[in-house]
């Protein structure tokens, strides 16, 4: 907290700072066990009718009542990252589209509108990156009529916890009654210490198409051909400048399995790595198939020129974090998917019935 010469405890924020990460005390009238102060460290994404409004990395909007301040300042807009490679938010949420591609997609000034018949809210959602060109009301007007026209309801995938992520999108939209439905990480890695994990990588199988075996272990059954785009999105890879390279790994489960073992998918975007899909036979976990197969997809991206990593993760799949951190991956940023409110329904519509698959990390 900020502290003045004499001892005391002051607030040097003010209106004029929305917009800035800052760090807050303030009191608190029936604190756990006794506690009398409460410290908020955040994007102030408003301060009105007496109110602060501070974002949290995780997203979690915290009010703040002006009167109950105790201390205050703004702080650097993102501390020094203790392991992992260096990206900023920009980067990293372009190589994660890409990553993952829609089958149609349209600009909005900078914004990107993706569409994908309903597989996946990433493959849905528009990607606000930058300007839209037009007041934000407007802009917001514009992607639900592009989403209605596509019997999809409209979402937008923002993001907090780095500079340069959109706190401020993220309080407008819910200013505007926008829901948030879905929030997960973007963790980022070295991709060679992965790779030297592979002991016990010669039983996995690396293909660039997701054959009926390996879509036999996906989570997501009845993929149809909309979702075979999606996944192969980036083939056939290197030879295709330009365009980033998609490998599918199985491990083959036993004789007369209905599914392999266990699978993953990576994509091979310039320095990048992403990884996803990374799914075991819950008979045959704790057996390190998951690190044999993402050993492997890292091997094969680091012939082919990557050196870092990066995969999404739900923040409720303790295991999923739990291996990614051990495999020296942290946080980046988490993002969300905010979804348009609910309009009055005219006389002789449906009601809504295409909301899409769950996001998960894939």
């Amino acid at each position: 907290m900020e502290i003045s010469a004499a001892g005391r405890l002051e607030v040097r924020i003010t209106a004029a700072d929305v917009g800035k990460r800052v760090s807050v005390r303030s009191l608190i009238e029936h604190g756990p066990s006794g506690e009398k102060f409460s410290d908020t460290l955040g994007v102030l994404t408003s301060w009105d009718n007496g109110v602060l409004r501070i974002t949290r990395k995780s997203g979690e909007s915290v009010r703040v009542a002006e009167s109950a301040l105790v201390a205050g300042k703004v702080v650097p807009a993102a501390p020094a990252r203790r392991r992992g490679p260096a990206a900023s938010y920009g980067e990293l949420a372009r190589v994660a589209a890409r990553g993952w591609r829609p089958v149609e997609s349209e600009r909005l000034g900078e914004w990107e509108l993706r569409a994908a018949a309903g597989f996946t809210r990433r493959a849905n959602s528009v990607l606000p990156l930058g300007d839209p060109g037009l007041p934000l009301d407007d802009a917001l007007t514009a992607v639900r009529g592009w989403y209605a026209a596509r019997g999809l309801p409209a979402y937008v995938q923002t993001a907090t916890g780095a500079e340069g992520t959109q706190e401020l999108l993220c309080a407008e939209l819910e200013r505007r009654g926008w829901v948030r439905e879905v929030t997960a990480e973007l963790w980022t890695g070295g991709l060679a210490p992965v790779a030297d994990l592979g002991d016990g990588t010669s039983g996995v199988l690396l293909s660039r198409d997701a054959d009926e075996a390996w879509l036999a272990r996906y989570r997501r059954k009845g993929v149809g051909e909309v979702a075979l785009r999606v996944l192969g999105g980036g083939s056939p890879g290197a030879s295709a400048p330009g365009k980033p390279s998609v490998w599918f790994a199985t491990v083959p489960g036993e004789p007369g399995a209905e599914a392999p073992a266990a699978i993953g998918r990576c994509v091979v975007d310039g320095r990048w790595a992403g990884f996803a899909a990374v799914e075991v036979d819950p008979a045959r976990r704790r057996e390190g198939l998951a690190t044999a197969v993402m050993a492997a997809l890292a091997a094969r991206a680091l012939e082919e020129g990557a050196s870092a990593a990066w995969l999404q993760v739900e923040t409720d799949n303790e295991g999923g974090r739990a291996l990614y951190d051990r495999l020296g991956f942290a946080p980046h940023h988490a993002y969300h998917h905010y979804r348009a409110p609910e309009e009055p329904a005219s006389e002789g519509s449906a009601p809504d019935s295409s909301a899409p698959v769950g996001d998960g990390a894939s």
